[in-house]
């Protein structure tokens, strides 16, 4: 969930169960007006906390669409409250149905916003925005658009409770002061200056420690002063002192949000005003995260714990999300100096089948972002990529080059083993819980870290007619426990680098009608397809001898010295040909006249493929018959095919040989030296 400028306050999921992806209509509207940051009851997730500007909070009911204003009010003879455009709201991490929102105060409600109370006095230096100059002098009150379209001064920007101490408040502001209280609201001690940051810098935010009950994190924006350092700091006594942990960031680099992992106190995340950064050592040295992420203002930074999912609110580009991002708790500068290659643990991966053509035919409205990858997604690292003998070659020339020195020619070996060298590549070789392998993913190497899924589905078994360099799929794997293993081919020599990392593919409970019994579903689908393997095999063999025939048949007309019998041979085997395809595939005859046919054996597998292949529940009865009537009907079938190819084709080839038939394809031609 999130705010957009002048265009509501939005929800989306992270992920759909939908093959088009993540679509307009699964996006939620929660409020109008210029969107800002919202809050969702960790018990209810149908409970949304949403804004507009100013403070505009009201209580969205997803289950209904309904909303109620919940905004604060001022009491009879109140001053007014003076809210910031961006207003800061939390859920109390120690109860849920406790908010905390805040103007130039604090307010708490114990009731989910039904009622508030008041919990401090003004937290702000309280200065008269009037009497600041602006561009070297103080305007009058009919200066052109005083005022107009910026955020009152004087109030709370950043807000935050420990999750450790119940009470324990931090509250920031835009004119830079930082207020702490202990007990709830009943005393605030107040903190205005912070070591290497300029007075009156805009609290851009503050962390309560996950970890350390007295620890508390802080960034600070000072670009309105044409100040476009970073600032980011620490306390460990609960706001009394302040270490800055900027490290080794580069200006310029507005920072605007902060987040701890709830595992690693020391990875961290900071949104910037050009992209999110991380460090694993508390501050020391920040990492540029990219992945895809433009250069991009992030103003806000969040963490999805269950998931360890790290989601970027932007400026003007949406939301960005990192899914699992737990190989960041686990490396380090050594960890990766160390290790030429590593594979992370692995999430459990959820099973289901993908819901189709629900939402592709909406023309022009038709909008959609992509799920994250299905399946089991595996994270590694590559220290260096190998590189083939042509590119040391070319990198030794380069050196020689730069050097002024001769480039000589390789010799005709060395370059014909190059030429001749395999392709260096990674493997990913998945095995269930008995040590049998279901699965092998190919992947090109590349340097760094780096993601590939498995999709919890076996291996293809479709015939293979050329090299596509795609990992090919078939039929669905059973539930369970799994492992995965990292092996390197270079130059053709396997290697097991890495691993074994254990995993669980389980199922998503969203099927009304389920197989009672998965193990014998999966069984019966591995038995279909390693028949339609067959089927399919037979058929492309059949095409093929098909043509070859022909081929036969031309060339024997180009023989003098054919006799009539080997004519006679070619044609009863394309005859024979000709009648296996009819059952096999389709009858031409009728067919080719429109009108309904017998179904054949390639019809009725493919019927069964289809009804199979996008869904959990057990086989009908109608695909189980189906199954029986073809695969008695294919195996006579196949006797003849193979008669066919291995006997008949190779005698009659011979007997061509023999009279001096011109070379067809697959014929290795005698020839006599003499």
């Amino acid at each position: 969930y999130g705010g957009t400028q002048d265009n509501n306050s939005m929800g989306v999921p992270s992920q759909t169960i939908n093959n088009e992806g993540i679509m307009n209509s699964d996006w939620v509207k929660t409020l109008g007006g210029d969107g800002y940051e919202a809050a969702i009851d960790p018990k209810d997730p149908n409970i949304v906390y949403t804004q507009y500007q100013y403070g505009g909070l009201a209580r969205y009911d997803k289950k209904s669409g309904e909303v109620i204003s919940i905004k604060p009010q001022e009491k009879k003879g109140e001053e007014p409250y003076r809210w910031n455009w961006d207003t800061p709201l939390i859920i109390s991490p120690h109860k849920h149905t406790r908010l905390y929102f805040a103007a130039n105060k604090l307010f708490k409600s114990e009731d989910r916003g039904n009622s508030w109370e008041t919990i401090s006095p003004d937290l702000t230096r309280q200065i008269d925005r009037n009497k600041l100059e602006i561009m070297g002098k103080v305007w009058s009150v009919d200066a052109v658009a005083k005022n107009a379209s910026t955020s009152i001064y004087g109030n709370i920007v950043s807000l935050s409770e420990s999750p450790l101490v119940e009470g324990l408040i931090y509250i920031g502001t835009d004119d830079g002061l930082v207020q702490v209280t202990e007990d709830g609201g009943a005393n605030w001690r107040k903190v205005e200056t912070f070591p290497g940051v300029p007075e009156l810098t805009y609290v851009s935010c503050l962390y309560a420690s996950l970890h350390d009950e007295n620890t508390v994190y802080a960034t600070f924006d000072n670009h309105k002063q044409s100040d476009f350092k970073p600032y980011v700091l620490v306390s460990r006594d609960r706001g009394k002192s302040w270490t800055s942990i900027t490290g080794d960031m580069e200006e310029p680099q507005v920072i605007y949000s902060i987040i701890q992992d709830h595992e690693k106190a020391e990875l961290l995340f900071i949104g910037t005003e050009y992209g999110v950064f991380f460090t694993m050592n508390g501050g020391q040295k920040w990492i540029q995260l990219k992945g895809g992420v433009p250069t991009i203002a992030v103003r806000d930074v969040d963490i999805q714990r269950r998931e360890s999912d790290l989601v970027l609110g932007t400026f003007g580009r949406g939301f960005y999300l990192l899914d699992n991002y737990t190989p960041l708790r686990e490396i380090g500068e050594k960890t990766l100096e160390e290790n030429e290659y590593l594979l992370f643990p692995a999430k459990d991966a959820l099973m289901f089948i993908k819901r189709t053509g629900t939402f592709s035919s909406l023309g022009s409205s038709f909008y959609k972002a992509d799920n994250p990858p299905f399946g089991a997604t595996f994270t590694y690292y590559v220290k260096e990529a190998p590189k083939s003998k042509k590119g040391q070659r070319n990198e030794k020339e380069k050196e020689l080059a730069e050097e002024n020195k001769p480039v000589y020619y390789p010799t005709w070996e060395e370059l014909r083993e190059e030429d001749r060298e395999e392709k260096s590549y990674l493997l990913f070789v998945i095995k269930d819980d008995q040590g049998n392998v279901v699965r092998k993913l190919k992947e090109s190497f590349k340097s760094g870290l780096n993601r590939t899924t498995w999709d919890l589905r076996f291996a293809s078994t479709n015939p293979v007619k050329k090299v596509t360099g795609k990992n090919e799929s078939g039929t669905p794997v059973m539930p369970g426990n799994y492992s995965v293993e990292m092996w390197t081919s270079i130059d053709g020599e396997l290697t097991m680098v890495a691993g074994i990392q254990s995993f669980e593919a389980k199922v998503l409970d969203n099927s009304t009608l389920p197989a009672e019994d998965r193990a014998e579903l999966v069984a019966f689908q591995k038995t279909f397809w390693e028949f339609n393997r067959a089927v399919e095999g037979a058929l492309n063999a059949t095409r093929d001898l098909k043509e070859k025939t022909d081929v036969l048949i031309y060339a024997i007309k180009q023989t003098p010295d054919a006799p009539k019998s080997l004519m006679d041979d070619a044609l009863r085997i394309k005859k024979e040909t000709a009648d296996i395809l009819q059952h096999l595939y389709r009858d031409e005859t009728i067919a080719n006249r429109n009108e309904p046919t017998y179904p054949t054996i390639y019809n009725r597998l493919n019927e069964i493929a289809w009804g199979m292949w996008k869904t959990t529940s057990t086989p009908t009865q109608t695909q189980r018959d189906s199954y029986k009537a073809a695969s008695e009907e294919f195996e006579p079938l196949l006797v003849n095919i193979k008669r066919l190819l291995e006997v008949d084709l190779k005698n009659l080839e011979s007997d061509m040989e023999r009279y001096g038939a011109p070379w067809t394809p697959g014929r290795v031609p005698g020839w006599n030296n003499k």
